[in-house]
């Protein structure tokens, strides 16, 4: 039976495909230390599950399409705290941030349309994209720029008649990156100025290490047609399980048409949207810690890759990821042999290589992507697990 290019055309995850290794290793009794992907291991705050706790209707019924009223109220109240208003039309509630990115994409990408994304970028948005029938087109970022990408010059060279969107991760997965206000400003008059849509993945917003100023790009006014917010509460309140995320954007026109999309798959969870609301009312005191925490683990897990020969990596200034070039020929390879020959103490360490982040052949072959979620001892001894790990590999 055939089936379809498209699909073919996609990847696997590059922070997935490595699960059979780690089922088979730790079946053998290692030990992993898991920064693969980013679960963090922060508790999810106790309101989500109070809320659902609470819930005492007999049928479970299907929620309406757009979302629940009380989950969107609640949406509504935390941008206002951000000084940024919405409307009740302007948000579409999805399951999860990464259903929001696809129904964006379907509604505003034909075949060959082309995407300029910052690489190295999430993967999942190749799939997206891909899926969606358009193309990304890379703009190359360097870690010894602390890989910024706020550039007008390579972002306009980038520009064609196919060109239908920007997209960008702020603060970014995976390198950290983290735009300044200026910084920010640039891209949305680039997008403003050649008639782009101007997709703003934010779900990191919190997370910001070197100020405690907390951005949205749909303050700007002047490029209301343009700018689509994409958010979760999987990173933000770590509960990456209940799959809560949604579209923002005061484009009626987008939004009409997403909203085909939203009554096609029904409904998101009911009971996720009852605990999500319940968690936009923790107070500004846990998002401090929360911050406070990943510093401390960024702290950790840079000072000592930094002290690893021949890695490269720069400081992350946001999010809770970060890259690093490693003294290594083949990062998948690496990775592999990590779960099914290296131990020391029974114990290995998991990462995501490097090239799956990357649309530009043959990059990011020695590179992988670390995401700081485990706690500051364990951080540590993954470190020097690597260290060890890089230190074997080469000696073989």
């Amino acid at each position: 039976m055939k089936l379809s290019q498209k699909v073919q055309d996609c990847s696997l995850s590059p922070m997935r495909k490595y699960h059979p290794f780690a089922v088979d290793a730790e079946s053998c009794g290692k030990k992993i230390y898991h920064l693969n992907i980013g679960q963090p291991d922060i508790p999810t705050p106790p309101q989500f599950f109070e809320a659902v706790r609470a819930y005492s209707q007999q049928v479970l019924s299907y929620a309406a399409s757009p979302g629940m009223p009380d989950l969107i109220g609640a949406i509504q109240r935390y941008y206002r705290r951000l000084g940024v208003n919405y409307k009740e039309e302007d948000i579409l509630v999805t399951a999860g941030g990464s259903e929001a990115l696809f129904m964006t994409m379907l509604c505003i990408l034909d075949e060959g349309s082309e995407v300029i994304v910052p690489e190295p970028f999430y993967p999942n948005y190749h799939t997206f994209i891909t899926a969606a029938g358009g193309k990304i087109v890379p703009m190359a970022t360097y870690p010894e720029e602390n890989y910024n990408y706020a550039n007008r010059e390579r972002l306009e060279a980038l520009i064609t008649e196919k060109t239908r969107a920007i997209l960008i991760t702020n603060p970014n997965n995976p390198t950290g990156n983290s735009l300044t206000e200026k910084q920010l400003r640039l891209i949305t008059k680039v997008a403003r100025d050649h008639n782009l849509y101007l997709v703003c993945d934010e779900v990191y917003r919190e997370f910001v290490y070197d100020h405690d100023k907390i951005f949205c790009a749909g303050k700007y006014r002047d490029i209301d047609q343009n700018i689509v917010i994409i958010d979760s509460v999987s990173k933000r309140f770590s509960s990456c399980g209940a799959r809560i995320g949604m579209i923002i954007s005061r484009n009626r026109e987008l939004m009409a048409q997403a909203l085909k999309f939203c009554q096609g798959r029904l409904c998101t969870a009911t009971l996720d949207q009852i605990g999500a609301a319940a968690l936009y009312s923790v107070g500004p005191d846990y998002f401090r810690k929360v911050k406070e925490e990943y510093r401390r683990r960024r702290d950790v897990c840079y000072a000592k890759l930094s002290q690893i020969p021949g890695v490269i990596c720069s400081e992350p200034k946001g999010a809770f990821y970060m890259m690093a070039k490693l003294p290594i020929d083949n990062a998948e390879l690496f990775q592999t042999w990590l779960l099914t020959d290296f131990e020391d103490r029974g114990e290995t360490v998991m990462f995501s290589p490097g090239s799956g982040f990357y649309a530009t052949e043959g990059k990011g072959i020695d590179e992988i992507r670390i995401a700081y979620v485990i706690n500051e001892e364990d951080l540590s001894r993954a470190m020097d697990l690597l260290a060890l790990a890089i230190e074997q590999y080469n000696n073989r």
